[in-house]
């Protein structure tokens, strides 16, 4: 691979680059921070594109650039309020390194703060009052976006997956999985029938960012105000719902997604509402009435989703997720489930709220 510093060169930096240090843990892109010759605090940051989980990053990038532009005329501050995609110097908004990498830069905003998990109703009020700014500022954006992540939420597509994972039975594993097949079994005409709303135009076609934890959000480091969503890598045309149902399955779970002690996984009515008062202060007159109907559903929608990809996932060996023992998707599955179950028993609970709102 080429040095850091040649990469940052071929872009249009009002600079030269001096130090370039790692950000964060790079689950999926390796992130750098870019400093500029004779300065102490990043300008920029430089990101590897992960191409086998993003196989189209042009398109991607053109997403990222054509959204952001649009949110850029509805803010007070362009360089703030949302991401700024800096150029390579040969106007492509990437560049392609020798070894087939794809790079990017986009401009650092200074002055910014994120939080790694929403641990508080506080916080968990300020994620959802940071997906509804998103979702607010491309509301009227109607072109279309390219597909970053094939079939991303799509329950079809999914169901398909899932049909030849237990034809196949790869692991073997098929024959003691009889119970927790049937919990995908019983509930999927269920989500069919709330996707098929999607695709039949009953339910709209928004931009969609499709990473909803609250670490993609940056607020002011001064008086702690909201700034803009990052990290858009995932950003699609799709349903809003996807976004919301995201959302909840992290936000409200009282315990760790892999956790081994049930009793301490369920759904929190208080992590719940206080993201649904962030949300719809923003939100509440652009929903339409079947988004409305659905927004409490969409966390059931997504959290099912899980369960049934974790379950495929240990069906087919564990070739997918990262596991830590043999038995760890499985263990996901369960405790997912277990969301899933008390998201259900609640479902009532939590329309009655929205209404109220």
């Amino acid at each position: 691979m080429q040095d850091l510093k040649t990469i940052a060169g071929q872009f249009a930096l009002k600079g030269a680059a001096g130090t370039i240090k790692p950000l964060g843990e790079g689950f999926i892109n390796d992130t750098y921070l870019i400093c500029l010759e004779g300065e102490s605090e990043p300008s920029y940051i430089l990101q590897r594109k992960n191409h086998i989980v993003f196989p189209d990053v042009p398109s991607m990038m053109d997403n990222i650039k054509r959204v952001t532009e649009h949110i850029k005329t509805k803010v007070s501050d362009p360089l703030r309020g949302t991401l700024t995609v800096i150029p390579a110097r040969d106007g492509k908004l990437y560049y392609k390194d020798g070894d087939g990498n794809y790079w990017a830069v986009c401009l650092f905003i200074k002055g910014s703060r994120s939080y790694d998990r929403a641990d508080t109703p506080e916080l968990a009020y300020q994620g959802g009052l940071g997906l509804g700014c998103f979702h607010k500022q491309v509301s009227d954006f109607k072109e279309p976006l390219s597909e970053t992540i094939k079939g991303f939420h799509n329950i079809r597509w999914r169901f398909q997956q899932w049909d030849e994972a237990i034809e196949r039975d790869a692991a073997g594993r098929v024959a003691g999985l009889s119970e927790e097949i049937g919990w995908i079994e019983s509930r999927r005409s269920n989500m069919m029938a709330f996707w098929e709303k999607f695709e039949n135009g009953i339910i709209p076609t928004r931009v969609t960012h499709n990473d909803t934890k609250i670490s993609n959000f940056l607020f002011d480091a001064a008086d702690g105000s909201l700034l803009c969503a990052i990290d858009l890598d995932t950003m699609m045309s799709s349903t809003m719902l996807n976004d919301t149902g995201d959302a909840l399955r992290s936000y409200t779970n009282t315990g760790a997604e892999d956790d081994k002690d049930l009793d301490k996984v369920g759904m929190s009515m208080d992590m719940f509402k206080a993201y649904m008062k962030g949300y719809l202060s923003v939100m509440k007159d652009e929903l339409s009435p079947v988004e409305m109907e659905y927004l409490a559903f969409s966390g059931l929608y997504i959290t099912y989703e899980q369960v049934l990809r974790f379950l495929m996932d240990y069906i087919d060996g564990d070739t997918y997720y990262k596991t830590k023992y043999p038995e760890h998707n499985l263990v996901r599955t369960h405790a997912q489930y277990k969301l899933l179950t008390s998201m259900e028993a609640r479902l009532d609970e939590m329309n009655a709220f929205i209404k109220s709102l």
